[in-house]
């Protein structure tokens, strides 16, 4: 017997996730009603999506600011996407300022792993070796490696635990919001300031 899924049911999880009404509609009825299966379903699809737009060009998107209370900490942020019409929706305005609100927060050194300096990483590294000495040889790089891991998702802002949600990386925040714009998103790159830093 499948349960009967009502609009409250449909507009209550668009509310959550910010999915389109259809796609809810789908989850649930997939679910069987289920509101955190439907949930599960929809980042899947969202990642799947958001996967199938990566390799389109963002060349359109904005440039904006945050400063903290009391301006001692200011962040500069570029996000691109692929039109001038997302790019002006209240949506992704609002996505860039929290993302530039995120760093000034949590002060990511860069983008992605891929950016992030190989002398910083070198130091982390001699670091987690001299925490590691004394340990069974064969443990030595596992702890090594896993010091390094848990540096990076510290670290890198895309890996990072977005501050207004906990639950969610930037990437999956990125993720969601490309799958409910429809369009290709790519962090390109922030400055932080700090007075005296």
């Amino acid at each position: 017997m499948s349960i009967q899924i009502t609009a409250k049911m449909v507009g209550d999880l668009r509310e959550c996730t910010g999915a389109g009404l259809m796609d809810c509609k789908r989850a649930l009825v997939e679910s069987d009603g289920d509101n955190d299966k439907a949930i599960e379903l929809l980042r899947k699809k969202g990642v799947a999506t958001a996967a199938k737009k990566a390799g389109r060009d963002a060349s359109e998107g904005l440039i904006d600011t945050y400063i903290h209370l009391g301006g001692k900490v200011g962040v500069l942020c570029e996000i691109n996407c692929e039109s001038d019409f997302v790019a002006k929706t209240d949506d992704f305005r609002q996505f860039v300022r929290d993302v530039a609100m995120h760093v000034a927060a949590a002060n990511p050194v860069c983008v992605s792993r891929e950016e992030i300096d190989p002398d910083l990483l070198e130091r982390e590294r001699e670091v987690a070796r001299g925490q590691a000495e004394g340990k069974p040889a064969q443990a030595v790089e596992k702890i090594i490696e896993g010091k390094i891991n848990k540096f990076l998702s510290e670290n890198c802002l895309l890996e990072q635990a977005f501050v207004k949600n906990p639950d969610q990386t930037i990437q999956e925040v990125l993720t969601a919001m490309i799958a409910k714009m429809g369009e290709n998103m790519v962090i390109k790159r922030f400055a932080r300031f700090q007075i005296g830093a």
